[in-house]
Order: structure tokens, then C-alpha cells, then sequence
């Protein structure tokens, strides 16, 4: 079973290694990644306060400079690390056992909005992207669904596909096999925020018990959450807990 994540606008700085494009996942990539990392940079270099501002999704002018460096050159750390957040904090990777950090590290793929697919042990730089903000003209989730949804579908041939991303992140990447996502409401409505983070509880107590299978998933009991339904339309399975 592979765990599709979403990123979040929020990230630690930081890091400790060299960045290496060449080592995310997907080989292939390299040349794609390369093109809008180089066209991020000479947004960067030109400097145009407005065009960062909506870039970035930042108003004040000293935020903006803050992120106006070039990421190449920036040390890293694992991405399931570098995102914060509202999931990221209800997951607590860090405070997880080895056992389930590495659970997490092989199962779970995050949607970047700069990077595309990655690991979510892949080593990335602290960046600044606004979900949905072109890259010098360049659409990323529609670049990104163009170069690398194909390779998504081979690399996910053989595997049950948990898919507890937003749906803005479908325009990266769909499945086109059966796969399975989870909705969230409470007193009757789907909720939003706590959607967040029962993805982020979600995934932790998944990684705790190591689950192999959507079978197994299905039996795992979590706190506060209860299964209310289960539909399923096409190749979408749909889980929805009741939060109580």
C-alpha cells in the first residue's frame, strides 16, 4: 500500500545536506525538475516584489525577501520533516519510532508544488510556493501531470493506493486504478480544518501498526473516529468517519 500526502505552505528551515535534484524520486524527472527549478531561480534573481508577492502568497515586502535565495545551495532534510502545519503536527514524525518513521519514509509520497512526486524521505530545501501559483508562466500541477502522472501509474502498478491528499492535488496526479480516500464530518458536516488534521492521526496510528493493506487499514481502530459509510463510485472507494 502506497499513502499519497499533500504538502503543506509551511516549512521548517534549515537542514543539513547539499541538495541533489537527482536524487527525488523518479530518475526521469531530472530534466523537467531542472527546467522549473531554474525558472523559479531567475523569478527569484529578477527580483520583481509583486511577482514574489503572489508568488510566494506573501504580502509583507521583508517576508518576501526572506524567501528570495537561491534553493539550490540550501541544505535539506527529509520532506515528511520540512513540511509543518496543521497534518504535519498531528502526525508528529519525530516523535514516532524508528519503526514507524521508516513505515512512513517508504510508503508515504508527497504532491510539492515546486518538486512534483516525492518520497517523503527525499531531501529537499526550504522553498516558498503558493498551491496553484504559476512558476514564470509554468503551471506546476499542470506540468507536473504531463511529465509525471504516467510514471505515478507505473510506479503504483502493484500496489492498493490510500490517497489522503487535498483535491486541488488530483491535477498533479489521478489514479486511474481503484484507489480509496477519506472524508471527515461531524454533527453531519464535512469539516475542513480537522480534515487536516485526522489525516495527520490518520497516517500516524497507519505507521504505528505498520499497515500493509487497505483490509487491514479498514479494521485499525483510531480514536475519536468512527466508520459512518463506505461508498464507492468507479474506481474511487470513499471511507467516511463520523469525528465523535
Amino acid at each position: 500500500m502506497k499513502i499519497l500526502l499533500a504538502p503543506s505552505e509551511t516549512k521548517k528551515t534549515g537542514g543539513e545536506r547539499s541538495f541533489d535534484p537527482s536524487t527525488l524520486l523518479f530518475e526521469a524527472l531530472l530534466p523537467y525538475r531542472t527546467k522549473l527549478l531554474h525558472t523559479y531561480t531567475n523569478v527569484l534573481q529578477k527580483g520583481d516584489i509583486p511577482t514574489l508577492s503572489k508568488m510566494f502568497g506573501l504580502k509583507k515586502e521583508a517576508d518576501i525577501l526572506a524567501h528570495k535565495k537561491d534553493i539550490i545551495h540550501e541544505l535539506t532534510m527529509k520532506a515528511i520533516q520540512r513540511y509543518t502545519g496543521v497534518a504535519f503536527d498531528h502526525l508528529g514524525y519525530d516523535a514516532l519510532d524508528e519503526k514507524a518513521q521508516a513505515y512512513i519514509d517508504s510508503h508515504v509520497i508527497l504532491f510539492s508544488n515546486l518538486f512534483g512526486p516525492i518520497r517523503s524521505s527525499d531531501l529537499i530545501p526550504e522553498y516558498k510556493l503558493k498551491q496553484g501559483e504559476a512558476v514564470g508562466g509554468i503551471k506546476t500541477e499542470k506540468f507536473y501531470h504531463e511529465h509525471a502522472a504516467a510514471l505515478m501509474e507505473a510506479y503504483l502498478a502493484e500496489d492498493e493506493i490510500l490517497d489522503l491528499r487535498a483535491g486541488f492535488y488530483d491535477k498533479f496526479y489521478k489514479p486511474t486504478k481503484p484507489y480509496t480516500t477519506l472524508k471527515f464530518i461531524k454533527e453531519g458536516k464535512v469539516v475542513s480544518h480537522w480534515a487536516k488534521a485526522y489525516r495527520g492521526i490518520v497516517l500516524r496510528e497507519i505507521a504505528k501498526a505498520g499497515i500493509e493493506t487497505l483490509e487491514a487499514f479498514m479494521k485499525l481502530p483510531i480514536e475519536g473516529l468512527s466508520i459512518q459509510e463506505i461508498q464507492t463510485k468507479k474506481n474511487k472507494t470513499e471511507i467516511i468517519y463520523e469525528i465523535g
